[in-house]
């Protein structure tokens, strides 16, 4: 992990296509902006969390309903 110090407004850069800059601090916050193309997702980390729990929970729950298809298919005489 690359650990830098910046100032407000100033700047990182990654790659050819995206800038960090420094918006503002504050005591215990910092504001940035990103400035990256339409191609580059940018997400806050919490929410990219809550996106792989509810694609694991989405695909636990579509496995269990294959499942007992599949039984219902083999039992159609268990309701």
């Amino acid at each position: 992990m690359l650990v830098l110090t910046r100032k407000p407004a100033e700047t990182i850069h990654i790659g050819d296509n995206v800038v960090v800059k420094v918006i503002k601090t504050a005591r215990g916050t910092v504001k940035i902006g990103i400035e990256a193309p339409d191609s580059v997702r940018v997400i806050r980390g919490e929410l990219l969390d809550e996106t792989v729990a509810t694609v694991q929970s989405d695909t636990v729950v579509n496995q269990l309903a294959d499942h007992f298809n599949a039984l219902s298919d083999q039992y159609p005489h268990v309701a």
